[in-house]
Parts: C-alpha cells; sequence; structure tokens
C-alpha cells in the first residue's frame, strides 16, 4: 500500500516557481527542485513526473496569478487610461519588488524560445490572454474618450505587452525605478486622449 502525501502540493509548485523564476528552466536542477520544495528526489517525481512537468505546473500558477492580478486591475474603477497607468505602475513595482527577476513567462521566452509542447502552448495562451484583456481596455478607453481617437485596439496590445515585456528586461539589467516609471509614462502618454 503506497504512503499517502504528506505536503501540500500548490506550496510545492510555488517554491518550484520560484526556482525556476530565479535560475531559469535549463540552469535549474533536480536538486535545487528537492531544495526548493523540501521534497525528496522520489517525491518530485512521484508527484510531478519530470521536471517538465514541474515546470508546465509552475508556468501555469504564474499566469494564473499575473494574469488575476492585471485583470483585477482592468475591471476596477476608474478611466481605461487610469486602469492601464495602474498596470504600467504595477509591472514596474512587481519587478522591484520581485528581486528584478523579471517575469517568468518573458525569461522563458527568451531561454526556450516558444517550444511546440505544453509549455509553448502555456506562453501562447498567456500571450493571447494579456492581448485580449488590453485590447479590451483600449476599446473602452476610446469610447469614454480617456485614449486616442482612431486606436487599433490590437496594435495597442502589442505596444502595451511590448512594454511591459520590455520593463522587464530592464528590471534584470538592473534600471532604477525612477526611470522604469519614465519609460511607462512615455507609453502612457503615446496613447492617452490629448
Amino acid at each position: 500500500m503506497a504512503r499517502p502525501r504528506e505536503f501540500d502540493e500548490t506550496a510545492a509548485v510555488e517554491k518550484a516557481m520560484h526556482a525556476f523564476w530565479e535560475h531559469g528552466y535549463e540552469a535549474t536542477s533536480t536538486q535545487d527542485l528537492c531544495t526548493a520544495t523540501g521534497l525528496g528526489r522520489s517525491s518530485v517525481y512521484n508527484t510531478f513526473t519530470s521536471k517538465r512537468a514541474l515546470f508546465q505546473r509552475s508556468l501555469a500558477h504564474y499566469t494564473g496569478t499575473q494574469l488575476g492580478k492585471r485583470q483585477a486591475i482592468l475591471d476596477g474603477p476608474g478611466t481605461a487610461a487610469e486602469r492601464l497607468a495602474a498596470v504600467l505602475d504595477q509591472a514596474v513595482e512587481d519587478d522591484v519588488e520581485s528581486r528584478r527577476r523579471g517575469c517568468l513567462v518573458v525569461n522563458t521566452l527568451a531561454e526556450l524560445g516558444l517550444p511546440d509542447d505544453e509549455v509553448g502552448a502555456a506562453l501562447r495562451n498567456d500571450t493571447e490572454r494579456n492581448l485580449a484583456m488590453f485590447a479590451e481596455c483600449v476599446r473602452e478607453g476610446v469610447l469614454d474618450g480617456s485614449l486616442g481617437d482612431g486606436l487599433d485596439p490590437a496594435a495597442v496590445a502589442e505596444f502595451l505587452l511590448g512594454t511591459i515585456s520590455g520593463l522587464r528586461v530592464m528590471a534584470r539589467r538592473g534600471t532604477s525605478r525612477d526611470s522604469m516609471h519614465a519609460v511607462a509614462d512615455i507609453a502612457l502618454k503615446a496613447i492617452v486622449a490629448g
């Protein structure tokens, strides 16, 4: 009879996520994952089957958390321009607070590209969901008058996601908080009405 699991699987995924976020997929060894999660090698493999499967779970956990935070801001009060400003500010502050690790999605794209597997599907899904959220907010901003008239929501969504990805890379190279906020402000000024 197999022994029941005596650990919190979600907490283990969260801890593994931080290891992958800190070191990248390739540089994170099985021993690093054991150390991060507090699990033995056999528990890691019995529970998650492989390093790649644990990475997929970690990436899904990360993207779900980040998308939820972003969606909450975009669904919040204020004009579309104010909500987009809040998203850009949150991106800067998250980067500074996360010890300048950048974004797990951006880091993974830089390291692995867009693989033709579940990791690639998760990366594509994250991108599509972000673009859809931004495009919807841009449509609202054109209607509420806070964003420039005639903006292409899809193009502006790509611009915003590209700006946030750039901010993530800036954080990794140690750019100051003030400089990152200045870049976010320039991006917002490019799309606001007025």
